[in-house]
């Protein structure tokens, strides 16, 4: 009883928490639908018949397409508790295998976050004829993820209009009350605030978030008021509206001019992709509960009230919403109205980052700088390049369409474009992942699709008023995201087919034909299995190599998180007297790879377990061809644990007496090296091997252990390649482009590899190949 209350609690907090992150863009909508509806030809419609349309059209909207669609229905397809497009890629990646980069293994297949997908059908079912055509052709996987980038790229361009729309609307208040404001003096204090909110990205929001849930529920209770206000003073009868009857009599009456103006009354739905996208900052529940009761009925109140007022004051048109607004209690709802469009753009803003960091986690954006401070939220990240873009051309867009209804042609497109993408998305989840019956897919697309494509083929209609913006921005970063990602799948698969043989690697014998020399390398490579080229290059052109050799793979995986004791998948390459190792470092898209000082350490610890576990026999196969790979949780268990700690000498001196008594000769060597360590006065961080239960230890289990430590004490050398990608010569003309001029213009104007994984340069061995895939 207790705890059921205790979660009834958490969910009301959450609803309450989820006003300022998830509902902002929705929030701020009033500000300026009815504008850019009647920005057009709907404009010499003067009539209380046309308004009532409006407003039925609106409010049915609302209902269905939020309301049925994304509340009810698509909150229900998240993935562990995320939303948005890559979130549904994501559960189409596992359950219907559509991913092109073939690095999936079947250790991915235990991570516990991997299969879970609660209140749906078994993930047994058998294939349809539709999911076997769809899992053999390359090209409809190609179509597949080409749809899922341009809707996050729509995303991100909703990052520069959402902002642009939300503040012009909500400043053009000024222009009410006070004719002194001229058009110029407007767009000069919206660039201000666009210029101040992003130039205060980098310090994070985490000292002001507690402010923005009660200013988007003071403005929802202010808009809901004013609604009932305006509806009870200018025009009662406006309820007649919400029979979809004055749908029907709307474009019977207006006809063509009122198709067109559709794209202006789907602005009421605008903001829903940062609301699904915001999924993962609270729960499916709390979401539906603050939309159904307030978010949903203050939203109708206010356009209720608008429109019952603009059917009498149809003169106010340009300005619908202040002039609405009562005199006593205009500037306080000037003041909450501009608060919480900067509320709303720092949710879609925030949105615009999330976005951007899992397009990268899918190879399909060149390495950009992720920022995660300690003090911040779990899930909030600044990315500083794409900041400052979103800036210029927030500011840019107001500049140079300065008019509200020419932003709004830009948004519509936008909204229609994400939400019908959503909606065809949807429609594969529910046959792959739900494992629904193709006729609930069909209905759906039917159904939501057809309203949304109406909407879509509207606003298109506007393309040469502002509304081929995001048709122009979305193009332009689609072609960058998938030549990257067609670049880096050309060169993994360029690896994956010159793999270096086990039997050469075998032929050599333990030193490899080379000199081994005291150490731990680490050579980075994005190969799950085999021995990259790289690596027999490195042995031709270098004398030496350590003599402890770990090939590290760091590799997303279609999951938002992975936990951190099933990160490391640790295996063994080749006899045990050569001491190589793989260790695949696993990370889901919304993990953030934090700078990890002790890397190194987890490393080693997590190798060290597995020669424990391997010589258990717990190491489970993973199909691998270079040995047993074993996801490795450090644990006291079994018996190997690496303690890191910061000391000084005096501190260090008494640490060694962790070492167990015994008169093993490796035990004595172990607690030589730490007295010895401990005589050093200069603080710095260290790692300590625990080695209980001795007697049971085999010697080459110690013996193995030892060297272990001895080469990490010895120094961590970091090799990494430094690839040269050119197309083969009898390539395609298209193909030459891409490859030799697109990509390697990404390549050298983005971040460097080993900045990306924070690695030192003091200790970094770069490698120079030539790929020509």
């Amino acid at each position: 009883m207790v705890e059921n209350r205790n979660q009834h609690k958490h969910v009301l907090l959450l609803a309450y928490q989820s006003f300022g992150i998830v509902h902002g863009g929705l929030s701020t909508s009033p500000l300026y639908v009815y504008i850019t509806t009647f920005s057009g030809r709907l404009y010499h419609y003067q009539t209380e018949d046309a308004v009532f349309g409006v407003f039925s059209v609106i409010f049915w909207t609302i209902t269905i397409l939020l309301f049925f669609k994304y509340i009810i229905i698509l909150l229900s397809a998240d993935d562990n508790g995320e939303g948005g497009p890559f979130a549904l890629y994501s559960l189409l990646c596992r359950h219907g295998k559509f991913s092109l980069l073939p690095n999936h293994q079947a250790a991915d297949d235990e991570i516990s976050t991997y299969h879970h997908h609660p209140g749906h059908s078994n993930r047994n079912t058998s294939p349809s004829s539709f999911k076997s055509f769809i899992k053999k052709h390359r090209k409809m996987k190609t179509g597949l993820l080409l749809v899922v980038l341009f809707g996050a790229c729509l995303l991100i361009c909703d990052g520069i209009l959402t902002p642009a729309i939300t503040v012009l609307s909500s400043v053009k208040g000024l222009q009410v009350h006070s004719h002194r404001f001229h058009n110029h003096m407007i767009i000069s204090i919206a660039c201000a605030v666009l210029v101040g909110l992003f130039a205060m990205q980098h310090r994070g929001t985490n000292r002001v978030a507690f402010l923005f849930a009660p200013i988007v529920i003071i403005w929802l209770l202010s808009i809901g008021a004013v609604g009932i206000y305006n509806t009870i003073e200018w025009n009662p009868y406006i309820y007649r509206a919400l029979s979809p009857y004055y749908i029907y009599k709307f474009f019977v009456d207006t006809g063509k001019d009122g198709w067109l103006s559709l794209g202006g009354m789907f602005l009421c739905a605008g903001g829903t992709g940062a609301m699904f996208a915001n999924l993962g900052y609270f729960t499916a529940a709390s979401i539906r509960i603050s939309f159904s009761f307030v978010v949903y009925p203050c939203l109708v109140l206010q356009y209720m009230g608008q429109a019952a007022f603009l059917s009498k004051n149809f003169n106010a048109i340009s300005a619908s919403f202040y002039a609405s607004i009562p005199d006593p209690i205009f500037w306080p709802v000037f003041i909450v109205a501009n608060l919480a469009a900067v509320v709303a753009s720092q949710s879609i803003i925030s949105a615009t980052f999330s976005i951007v960091k899992q397009c990268h986690a899918f190879d399909c954006f060149p390495r950009i700088k992720v920022v995660h401070k300690a003090r911040w939220f779990d899930h909030q990240i600044y990315i500083p390049e794409i900041n400052w873009i979103l800036m210029i051309l927030s500011v840019a867009v107001i500049v140079g369409l300065q008019r509200t209804s020419l932003v709004g042609n830009a948004y519509g497109i936008a909204c229609t474009g994400e939400a019908f993408l959503t909606t065809c998305l949807m429609t594969l989840v529910i046959i792959f992942v739900w494992n629904k019956n193709s006729i609930f897919s069909l209905l759906f697309l039917l159904l939501f699709g057809s309203i949304e494509a109406s909407y879509l083929l509207s606003s298109s209609t506007k393309i040469t008023q502002g509304g081929g913006i995001p048709l122009v921005l979305s193009s332009f970063v689609l072609t960058i995201m998938y030549v990257w990602h067609y670049g880096t799948r050309r060169k993994y698969l360029f690896d994956l087919q010159n793999k270096v043989s086990m039997k050469c690697i075998l032929s050599l014998g333990p030193s490899l034909g080379i000199l081994r020399v005291p150490g731990i390398g680490l050579i980075y490579s994005e190969l799950v299995t085999g021995i990259p080229a790289a690596f027999s290059h490195f042995m031709t052109n270098l004398p030496a190599i350590q003599q402890v050799v770990i090939f590290v793979c760091v590799k997303s995986v279609p999951v938002p998180y992975v936990p951190h004791k099933e990160r490391y998948l640790i295996g063994r390459i080749g006899p045990k007297a050569y001491r190589m190792y793989r260790c695949i470092v696993r990370y889901g898209y919304q993990d953030v790879h934090k700078d990890d000082e002790d890397f190194e350490n987890h490393l080693v610890m997590c190798v060290a377990e597995f020669i424990k576990l391997e010589a258990e026999g717990s190491a489970t196969i993973d199909g691998s061809m270079d040995g047993r790979m074993a996801v490795v949780r450090t644990s006291e268990k079994f018996g190997t644990r690496l303690i890191m700690s910061e000391s000084s000498g005096a501190e260090a001196s008494s640490s060694s007496s962790i070492l167990p008594n015994s008169k093993s000769a490796t035990l004595q060597r172990l607690q030589a090296m730490y007295e010895l360590e401990s005589s050093h006065q200069v603080r710095r961080r260290r790692m300590q091997f625990k080695l209980p239960y001795t007697d049971h230890m085999h010697q080459h289990v110690q013996e193995e252990l030892c060297e272990l430590l001895e080469a990490k004490r010895a120094g961590v050398a970091y090799i990494m390649g430094h690839s040269y990608i050119k197309a083969r010569r009898n390539s395609s003309f298209l193909k030459k482009f891409v490859i030799d001029l697109a990509y390697s213009f990404l390549r050298k104007n983005c971040r460097a590899p080993a900045v990306t994984l924070s690695i030192p340069r003091s200790s970094l061995i770069g490698l120079g190949m030539n790929y020509q895939v």
